[in-house]
C-alpha cells in the first residue's frame, strides 16, 4: 500500500497472521436481541472461517435460502472472530445445539425481530499478537501514545482491495462492461469507491490537512454516520475562551471529523478548496467516478480521521508485541497499526473483502 503516513512512517516492523489467534476480533453490535420476531440471532466464533461460507453453512443448517441469513459485516478469514448472523424462521424452530461445522463454535442464540444489514454494529475490539518484532521501543511508544490521542488516518485496507488488487481489475472488467455475479460486483464497487476514497486522504495526509476542517469542509459526527456542512467563513467565528474557532476545537478534541468521499451520483456535497481537491482526484480516476455514477450508488462520506479506544499493549517477549483496542465500524485494525508498524502478513492475501463493516455503497 504506497499511501502516505501521518507521523513519519513505522517506528516496528514484524509478523502478523503466523496463525489465526494471532489476530482476534470480536463484533460489538451495540444492542441485545429482542427477544421476539421471526428471526434468531446467531453469535458465533470462527477460525480460519471465511463469512460468506459460515453464512452459506448456516442457511443450509436451517434449510432456508441464503437470503434469509443476515450479517453486519464480513471478518478476516485468517484470524479468530466472534461475529453475529440472523437467520428468519417463520414459524419455526432450529435446533442449534446441533450445529457442528469446522472452525465454527456456536456462542449463543436469541430470538430477534430484525435481520441484520450491513453497517449495523458499533465497531470491533481487536487482539493483534505480532511477532518477529523488530525497530525502536521508545519511539513506538510515543506513536502509540500519539495514536491514542490524535487517531490515524481512516484508510481502507489493502483487505478491501483483494489479491495483488484484483477487485480494482474487477472494477475495471464491470466499468468496461463485462458481468460479474453479484459477490463480485459488490467487491468490484467497493474497491473502486475506496481507491477514491483512498487517494483524497492520501492527498490530505500529505497536506497535513487529514485531521483539520478545510474551508468547504463537510465534517463527520465522532461514531456516527451523520455529517454536515459545507463548513463556511462563519463556521469559523472565534469563540470568547478560545484563540480557536468553535469548529476547530470540536475537531481536536474528536466530536467531529473531517471526511472524504464515498463516490457515486449525485453533487459532491463539499465547496471551496475542499470540493477542488476532491474534484482533482475524481477527475484522475474518471474510469472508476463514471462507472460508480452508471451503478447508481449515491454520493456518501467517511470520516477521514478514525480515533481509538482502549489501547493498551505489552511484551510478553523480548520480539513479540500485543495490541489491544477498539474501533468504529468500517474502521481496519491492519490500516489503523501500519502508523506504528510495517506489518508483514502470513498468508497474503488470504482474507475477506473487508475488515469491519461489509460496506458495498
Amino acid at each position: 500500500m504506497s499511501l502516505p503516513f501521518a507521523y513519519g512512517g513505522p517506528a516496528l516492523s514484524g509478523l502478523l497472521k503466523s496463525e489465526p489467534e494471532d489476530f482476534e476480533v470480536d463484533e460489538q453490535l451495540g444492542f441485545e436481541a429482542d427477544g421476539q420476531g421471526e428471526h434468531d440471532l446467531v453469535r458465533i466464533e470462527k477460525r480460519a472461517c471465511n463469512t460468506h461460507w459460515v453464512a452459506d453453512q448456516l442457511a443450509k443448517f436451517a434449510k432456508v435460502a441464503p437470503l434469509a441469513v443476515g450479517f453486519a459485516g464480513l471478518k478476516d478469514r485468517q484470524a479468530v472472530a466472534t461475529q453475529h448472523f440472523t437467520v428468519q424462521l417463520p414459524g419455526r424452530h432450529v435446533d442449534w445445539a446441533e450445529l457442528q461445522l469446522p472452525g465454527v463454535r456456536l456462542i449463543s442464540v436469541a430470538r430477534h425481530s430484525r435481520k441484520l444489514k450491513r453497517g449495523a454494529l458499533t465497531g470491533n475490539r481487536f487482539m493483534l499478537r505480532i511477532r518477529e518484532v523488530d525497530g525502536d521501543r521508545a519511539r513506538a511508544a510515543q506513536m502509540l501514545e500519539r495514536l491514542a490521542t490524535s487517531g490515524a488516518p481512516n484508510y481502507f485496507g489493502e483487505q478491501r482491495f483483494g489479491h495483488q488488487g484484483g477487485n480494482l481489475n474487477q472494477a475495471r472488467r464491470l466499468f468496461a462492461g463485462a458481468r460479474l455475479d453479484r459477490q463480485q460486483r459488490g467487491f468490484a464497487l467497493s474497491a473502486a469507491r475506496s481507491e477514491i476514497f483512498n487517494q483524497v486522504l492520501a492527498m490530505r495526509v500529505r497536506q497535513r490537512s487529514w485531521d483539520t476542517v478545510m474551508a468547504g469542509e463537510i465534517c463527520v459526527l465522532d461514531g456516527k454516520r451523520t455529517y454536515f456542512g459545507p463548513v463556511s467563513a462563519d463556521d469559523f467565528a472565534v469563540t470568547d475562551d478560545a484563540e480557536a474557532s468553535l469548529i476547530h476545537a470540536r475537531c481536536r478534541r474528536g466530536e467531529i471529523h473531517p471526511s472524504g468521499p464515498l463516490w457515486g451520483r449525485g453533487r459532491l456535497p463539499t465547496a471551496d478548496e475542499c470540493a477542488q481537491l476532491e474534484l482533482s482526484v475524481a477527475d484522475a480516476h474518471r474510469v472508476f467516478t463514471e462507472g460508480l455514477e452508471r451503478a447508481g450508488l449515491d454520493q456518501e462520506r467517511r470520516a477521514l480521521r478514525v480515533s481509538v479506544a482502549d489501547l493498551s499493549f505489552e511484551w510478553p517477549t523480548e520480539h513479540e508485541l500485543k495490541l489491544r483496542f477498539a474501533l468504529p465500524a468500517g474502521a481496519y485494525a491492519t490500516a489503523f497499526v501500519r502508523e506504528l508498524l510495517a506489518l508483514r502478513l502470513v498468508p497474503p492475501g488470504d482474507m475477506d473483502s473487508v475488515a469491519s463493516d461489509g460496506d458495498f455503497g
